[in-house]
């Protein structure tokens, strides 16, 4: 079922379009996001503040959230599990 994910600061993914949330710490995360950006497929929704998660989406899209993994997992999960009793 197709919802929207909060990431931060009222920014909204569509969950059936993300592939993968990882942390931006590893050098092999830098590197999809330095390419990104030159490429022009970033979204940075982290308002300013510092990117704690990186959201590979469909596409190749890259978005950047000021939340971290945990929290984004989280989020996910609940809405994975909304309908269920």
């Amino acid at each position: 079922m197709a919802e929207l994910m909060n990431i931060g600061f009222g920014n909204l993914v569509h969950t059936d379009k993300i592939y993968a949330i990882v942390t931006p710490d590893s050098a092999p995360a830098k590197r999809l996001v330095q390419r990104a950006k030159q490429e022009e497929r970033i979204v940075d929704a982290t308002q300013g503040r510092k990117t704690r998660s990186v959201i590979v989406m469909e596409q190749n899209i890259i978005v950047l959230s000021a939340l971290g993994t945990d929290t984004l997992a989280g989020r996910f999960h609940e809405l994975l599990h909304k309908g269920d009793i």
